[in-house]
């Protein structure tokens, strides 16, 4: 088997609306599918951020079912580059930071919620590799 990357990863919110103005108002991810009372996509680099209402992707039959509950945790990589930018960027739009680490490798990593509590993070480029 060979993995290119995570094509997608999925979250799961309480609320499609604010979870519209926080991805896409906020952060400007282009919305790539909505679905009320369902669903919402965005586009996140060349990947797909999936946000569902669990109480609806509990039950589906097709694809599977699935869902979870509490504080998910994803991390957006942004060009090293660009890091401190990002940073700034966040702080204009009021986006509360909640903690900033720094690496063994002497890279730094910026964490953050969204309205569901979501735990996200900023990471630059090389921090995994």
């Amino acid at each position: 088997m060979h993995i290119l990357q995570i094509k997608e990863t999925c979250l799961y919110i309480s609320d499609l609306g604010q979870t519209k103005s926080f991805y896409h108002g906020l952060l400007n991810f282009p919305v790539i599918s909505h679905v009320d009372d369902n669903h919402i996509f965005f586009r996140a680099g060349s990947s797909v951020l999936l946000c569902f209402l669990p109480e609806k992707s509990k039950i589906q039959h097709e694809p599977p079912a699935h869902y979870a509950y509490g504080k998910q945790h994803i991390a957006f990589e942004v060009p090293r580059n660009e890091y401190d930018q990002t940073i700034s960027f966040l702080i204009e739009k009021n986006i509360a930071l909640n903690y900033e680490h720094t690496w063994p490798n002497g890279l730094k990593s910026v964490y953050f919620e969204d309205p569901d509590g979501h735990v996200l993070e900023i990471v630059p480029s090389g921090l995994w590799d």
